[in-house]
């Protein structure tokens, strides 16, 4: 099996790990608990794709607006769809950080990273400043993945252990309620 065919076959992890973290992101009010972190904030905002179907057939929807307009999206999940990439927003430790998350490759798009003091002032022209804030910048980005490696190890430790049995009926009821607006 080759490359290719094997991110196909296992895509489906990506899209269940987003809806997952969707699910449980609302499980608690945005609150998500971490293991060896505490609570960080996960808030879905703006922008979903879904997909139905493979190859030639595949059926993609874009759904947009506020975190609470994002009915379409749930709906779809209802229909079947599979959540692809999601607008995610991340909040620990005084940061804030905001990106696309695609599932296929666990990909992530559109990063914003949160604004420190030495961000801010950016316009430094001294090499050590310019090099500080490179660096400031890169600590950020592995915060940012090495928090969505935890939430995701998280989501492989349900998944392939006794308790996925236990969690899965509860995010489809999720779901169901969410669809139908109760």
């Amino acid at each position: 099996m080759d490359l290719v065919d094997l991110i196909a076959e296992k895509r489906f992890l990506g899209q269940e790990f987003l809806t997952w973290l969707w699910w449980k992101s609302e499980e608690r009010g945005g609150t998500v608990e971490v293991p060896e972190v505490g609570d960080v904030t996960l808030v879905f905002e703006k922008h979903m794709l879904l997909e139905f179907g493979e190859g030639e057939s595949s059926e993609k929807i874009i759904c947009s607006g506020l975190q609470a307009e994002l009915q379409e999206a749930r709906t779809g999940l209802q229909m079947g769809k599979k959540l692809e990439q999601a607008r995610i927003r991340l909040d620990y430790n005084n940061y804030e950080f905001s990106f696309t998350l695609a599932a296929a490759l666990m990909e992530f798009r559109s990063v914003r990273l949160p604004k420190t003091e030495t961000t801010e002032s950016d316009k430094s022209e001294n090499p050590e400043e310019v090099e500080g804030m490179i660096l400031e910048r890169i600590f950020l980005f592995e915060e940012l993945i090495r928090m969505v490696n935890k939430l995701f190890l998280m989501f492989l430790q349900v998944r392939v252990g006794n308790e996925w049995h236990d969690e899965l009926p509860k995010v489809r009821d999720w779901v169901n309620k969410a669809a139908v607006g109760r």
